[in-house]
């Protein structure tokens, strides 16, 4: 179902993988729409018990629509990089997940949304509480629960 990696010699343990998804700062959606066509986009995310979690405006567009045409998902992260001009490479870790994805709502919704609130505005939780308060019917969230991971590395 899911292709091996070529580079096995690249390839990471499943707990550096988790490892570098926990720690990633923004991750790149794709998805696939009625018009045949893939369609990345990046944001910000957290992992929580081996789901990705994110949020977005609760109104269709280019995304929302596409989860509702076809449920399956990629999402990529990139750890750490650095090009080498001099040896034409570039050292980096990534993982790529792969899974289904679907909208959450009341407990789980609050749930990953304080999730967000902690990585992304440590120390700003009681603000971020109202935000959450003020924003929810405004706010869809998002998760996607892992089927298949992936991770290289030549670092």
């Amino acid at each position: 179902m899911f292709y091996e990696i070529r580079r096995k010699d690249r390839a990471i343990s499943d707990e550096k993988a988790v490892e570098i998804l926990t720690n990633g700062e923004f991750g790149v959606l794709s998805s696939t729409g009625e018009n045949g066509y893939a369609y990345g986009v990046p944001l910000n995310y957290v992992l929580t018990e081996n789901k990705i979690y994110f949020h977005c405006f609760v109104e269709s567009g280019h995304k929302i629509d596409n989860f509702k045409f076809n449920n399956k998902v990629s999402f990529c992260v990139v750890g750490k990089s650095e090009v080498i001009p001099n040896q034409f490479s570039t050292k980096y870790e990534s993982v790529i997940a792969f899974g289904k994805i679907s909208e959450v709502f009341e407990e789980e919704k609050i749930f990953a949304l304080r999730d967000l609130l902690k990585k992304y505005s440590a120390g700003h939780e009681e603000k971020g509480e109202k935000y959450i308060q003020n924003d929810e019917h405004h706010t869809g969230v998002y998760k996607i629960e892992i089927e298949h991971l992936t991770g290289k590395s030549n670092i």
